[in-house]
């Protein structure tokens, strides 16, 4: 996934041709293209403006920072080129336009860095629309009677203050990616940018200059869902301001008294209502209610892909004499079924479910997903 991401920040990014990335990377031309076309992948400005050097453009980089912001909700392939800035300023402006080529493809390349490129491990002193951040908090709930030691993972849009989250039994891997899923689907699209902290399950190792070794389940989730990651310094998770304080917020107002229900599942939808009920309020700063403020971060959604992606962790195990198999280092015991005793089956694995599968990958029996480090057994 690290080598498929190389080559297309080369294409869309660099502005390399088919043909460079190929001599580049020593990978054919065939191979490239696939991965420059891919949908499915079932895987801002800044603050210090270089606007003064271009002051030629000055009366139309308004038109210009729009085409380029409206881009981010695009297709790669349907970005603007400096090119087709230059003819649509021609176009529009005609005899009033009476600047090279050359300052366009300056003006375009510098602003491209700015909306595109931001390297920075800090957050922007000014939130943008449509940008998020991310975080687990953890929380205490009981389901059917049965108290869990639970997790929930949040997320806020730090422009308007509005925030969400999804109630889980841990933080893997599924959670993150199911949850994240389940509330772009509520809300329609996909932040452009998210702001994460440097968790396992998305982090191998962090390199020099703020640059992070990615693990390829995270490469591929950010792929399908076209959005933009970043990721706070190492201890420094006061940096995500704004979901730290959403993450104390969505505890003490939504998860207090200990939450009791039958289906986490039916609570988790419920959640997402109450959250968008608790957007009526005045914001804690600006003059406006939350969702008059959301409405900006809503119009900078992404959106959706046409495919769904399939975040589920798929695994093949052994089942002793009695068809069983055992996860969490052999603390978990499930069952398949005597028919499948002392062979090797396909699991599916959810945030909340365990699925053995046939040789046709169709479902043989579905059991609740187990946590924590004890023996625990269906019987």
């Amino acid at each position: 996934m690290t080598q498929i991401h190389d080559i297309r920040k080369m294409y869309f990014e660099e502005g390399k041709s088919i043909t460079q990335i190929s001599r580049e990377t020593q990978r054919d031309r065939k191979t490239i293209r696939m991965y420059i076309e891919k949908e499915n992948w079932n895987e801002e400005k800044s603050e210090t403006s270089k606007e003064s050097e271009f002051p030629k453009l000055d009366p139309f980089k308004a038109d210009i920072d729009e085409w380029i912001q409206e881009d981010k909700k695009a297709k790669h392939k349907q970005r603007h080129t400096a090119r087709r800035v230059y003819d649509r300023l021609r176009e529009q402006y005609k005899d009033d336009f009476d600047c090279s080529y050359r300052t366009v493809a300056g003006y375009v390349a510098t602003k491209k860095k700015e909306v595109f490129g931001r390297k920075s491990g800090h957050l922007p002193l000014e939130h943008i629309p449509g940008e998020a951040q991310a975080d687990f908090g953890a929380a205490d709930y009981y389901e059917n009677g049965k108290l869990y030691s639970g997790k929930y993972l949040n997320l806020s849009f730090p422009y308007s203050n509005k925030g969400y989250f999804q109630l889980f039994k841990g933080e893997n891997q599924e959670c993150q990616f199911e949850g994240l899923i389940t509330i772009f689907e509520h809300i329609g699209g996909v932040p452009q940018r998210i702001w994460f902290d440097n968790a396992s399950t998305m982090v191998v190792k962090v390199l020099k200059e703020g640059e992070r070794t990615l693990t390829d389940n995270f490469l591929r989730f950010r792929e399908h869902y076209r959005f933009e990651s970043a990721f706070c310094n190492i201890n420094a998770g006061h940096e995500k301001g704004n979901i730290e304080g959403k993450v104390g917020y969505h505890r003490r107002n939504m998860l207090v008294p200990v939450p009791r229900f039958e289906n986490l599942v039916t609570f988790n939808k419920e959640s997402l209502e109450k959250c968008e009920m608790d957007s009526q309020r005045e914001h804690y700063r600006k003059n406006d209610t939350i969702e008059e403020l959301y409405t900006e971060d809503k119009v900078a959604l992404l959106n959706l892909p046409a495919v769904p992606l399939d975040v589920s962790k798929y695994i093949t195990m052994k089942t002793n004499d009695y068809g069983r198999f055992y996860l969490n280092n052999g603390l978990h015991e499930y069952s398949v079924s005597p028919k499948y005793a002392n062979s090797r089956v396909l699991i599916k694995i959810t945030a909340n479910e365990v699925i053995p599968m046939d040789e046709s990958q169709r479902e043989i029996v579905s059991h609740e997903r187990f946590y924590g480090d004890y023996k625990t057994s269906h019987g």
